[in-house]
This record gives C-alpha cells, sequence and structure tokens, in this order.
C-alpha cells in the first residue's frame, strides 16, 4: 500500500487520480486551493472504499513556505504507515494569450502556477524522499511541451516544458533509484497528457475526435504511475505516435497542425 500526496486534487484530472488511485488500494493526502470540494471528494471515496485513509488540505502551490509546511504535514500524518511515499505534482493552469496581445496578465498567472508552484512542489517533495531514502516522484507536463506553440498556448506549452525539464535534470543527478544507481528507491516519473476532458477544456476543445474522457485518460495515467515508468504519453494511442510527428515536424507543418 502506497500514501499518494496529489495536488490540484479537488477536480478534473486530479480528483479522479484520487479516485482511481483509492480502488487501487492507496491512501491519499489531497491538497487544493478549494477545501469544499476536497471534503466532498473524500466523503466520495470513503464511502466506496471504507478501508481506505483520505487526509485534505488547503494549498495555493504559489506559496513556496505554504508547501513545505503542507508536504511535511502529510509525511507526519502518515507516519504511522511510512510517509508519505508518492507525490503527484499536478496543480496547473491552462490560460493564456498571444503573447504581445495584452494577455499577459493570464500568461504571468499561468507561468507563476505551472514554473514556480511547480518548482516548489517538487523542491518540498525530493526534500521528503532525500530524507526517507525512498519515494515517487510523478509530474504531469503535457503533450504541448514537445514544441513551442503558438496563440493562446504559448506560454501554457513552455511552462510545462520547464517542469519536464526539471524533472530530466533530476534524472542526470539522482539516476535511477530502481536500476540501482543515484539515490536508492527514488523514481522519477513525467507524464505528457494528451487531449483529456478536465475543467481546464474549453466547450469547443472537448469536441475534438482526439478528445478522451477524464476517466479514460486518467486510466492510463495510473497505469503508468504504477509502473513508475520514466515517462508516458498518455493515453498512449494516439498520443505515442503523434507526440514523433510534433516532434520532429518542420515548423510550416506544425504551424498548419496547431
Amino acid at each position: 500500500m502506497t500514501t499518494t500526496l496529489i495536488t490540484g486534487a479537488s477536480s478534473g484530472l486530479g480528483a479522479e487520480m484520487a479516485r482511481q488511485l483509492a480502488a487501487r488500494g492507496h491512501d491519499l493526502a489531497l491538497c487544493a486551493r478549494r477545501t469544499d470540494r476536497l471534503e466532498e471528494l473524500r466523503t466520495e471515496i470513503t464511502a466506496a472504499h471504507p478501508d481506505r485513509r483520505v487526509e485534505v488540505a488547503a494549498l495555493d502551490v504559489t506559496d513556496p513556505d505554504a508547501v513545505r509546511a503542507c508536504f511535511r504535514d502529510f509525511d507526519d500524518r502518515f507516519t504511522t504507515t511510512g510517509g508519505v511515499e508518492r507525490v503527484v505534482v499536478n496543480a496547473g493552469l491552462g490560460k493564456g494569450a498571444p503573447l504581445g496581445t495584452g494577455g499577459d496578465a493570464a500568461n504571468r498567472e499561468t507561468a507563476t502556477t505551472n514554473v514556480l508552484g511547480a518548482l516548489a512542489q517538487v523542491e518540498s517533495a525530493v526534500e521528503l524522499f532525500r530524507a526517507a531514502g525512498r519515494g515517487h516522484l510523478v509530474v504531469v507536463s503535457s503533450i504541448a511541451a514537445l514544441r513551442g506553440l503558438p496563440r493562446t498556448v504559448t506560454t501554457y506549452a513552455a511552462s510545462k516544458a520547464f517542469v519536464a525539464h526539471l524533472v530530466e535534470g533530476l534524472r542526470t543527478e539522482l539516476g535511477d533509484g530502481r536500476a540501482g544507481r543515484g539515490v536508492p528507491g527514488i523514481d522519477l516519473t513525467v507524464l505528457y497528457p494528451g487531449y483529456i476532458v478536465s475543467e481546464m477544456n474549453d466547450v469547443e476543445a472537448s469536441s475534438s475526435p482526439l478528445m478522451s474522457s477524464t476517466e479514460k485518460g486518467v486510466r492510463s495515467m495510473v497505469a503508468a504511475i504504477e509502473k513508475r515508468v520514466a515517462s508516458a504519453c498518455v493515453p498512449p494511442l494516439p498520443w505515442a505516435p503523434l507526440s514523433l510527428v510534433l516532434r520532429h515536424a518542420p515548423q510550416p507543418l506544425l504551424r498548419r497542425m496547431v
């Protein structure tokens, strides 16, 4: 049994990850800004799985001191069962506007949450894992991180690329705990979700033929998490093959694609 901490767990992908991980036998530490939704989710999960333990806390990931305090508090709450063993850095924003068109407030908000907020979460998670000598860090990036993208997603795509490179740097430093190199027992996973229905998607985007339901998309995410893979495009179809096209398409073709 693993205790998994999920940020941004009040809705969307985070909430569905909590449901599916609980069904697989994991205890949960859930945090987000909206505690009313967290309480509702806790009630739902414990009703469906009475043997699961679910702890919740309010958290604004853009406050690094609050992130560190929250993660430590969760670790203390679960100390009798080994503390927090996995952290899923999921909290994020998808707001944005084309650069130079007056939408800089939305771009700054997304960059602050997805870059500085993610950095605070990774710092706090790895601090716990270094002390314990084990752990599993999961970072939710995006398929958009594979290339610089135009218009309203320029800042979002860049912020998600930051997250992926942050973990790549950690991997270079720590090695692979599973292979007996670097810091034993610390595993690192980067997820690149494609189009999955969540509160971040607008109504128009949800009609895309490439869009997966929340349940199906998260099922792929949870499967990759449980396998502790280094990285995964999720769902694998169509996003694993499409990721190759996205990475290598020449600029004129990419412009037409997106």
